[in-house]
């Protein structure tokens, strides 16, 4: 979903680069599996200037509030 998301986003728009970041809690995590509560996924795409230019790329983290090293 993430990919698709920031694939969309590029091919709609044309941007210089793409960031997107789903933090998401699974029901079956939380419900079914192991029954877990509090448990999320973070998954993230990153295109263009966020993928190719660190400090891009670490400033977008920084700004949605997550550790570039992630």
């Amino acid at each position: 979903m993430t990919s698709q998301i920031a694939r969309c986003i590029q091919e709609v728009l044309h941007p210089l680069g793409v960031g997107v970041i789903v933090d998401a809690s699974h029901q079956c995590m939380t419900t079914r599996g192991i029954h877990k509560t509090g448990v999320s996924m973070v998954t993230s795409k990153m295109l263009g200037s966020f993928r190719d230019d660190p400090s891009t790329r670490a400033e977008f983290m920084q700004c949605v509030g997550m550790n570039s090293k992630r």
